[in-house]
């Protein structure tokens, strides 16, 4: 998951998954449905950011919930990277 600020005012998504990841178009649209899925619910509690979710090879072998708690774990980890870089910014 790659992550930059954005000066819209609201987090936006946009999801990469390859043949190399999920080699069947059924796999590929579910991973891209749970992203889009997990990303909704969370949409107002995240920043104003820009978020690039990237699959890796392997992803259509995880189970639903596993990618749900990845993501989690992601946007909360991003979102504490960016929050320190912003107030090491206004202390500067």
């Amino acid at each position: 998951m790659l992550a930059r600020p954005n000066e819209l005012g609201h987090a936006r998504m946009g999801v990469i998954i390859g043949k190399r990841s999920a080699k069947l178009a059924v796999q590929r649209n579910w991973f891209k449905r749970t992203v889009r899925d997990a990303f909704r619910l969370r949409r107002e509690s995240l920043s104003n950011w820009d978020y690039l979710i990237i699959a890796k090879p392997g992803i259509a072998k995880q189970e639903r919930e596993q990618v749900r708690q990845w993501l989690d774990q992601s946007w909360q980890r991003l979102q504490r990277q960016g929050a320190l870089r912003v107030q090491g910014a206004q202390n500067s």
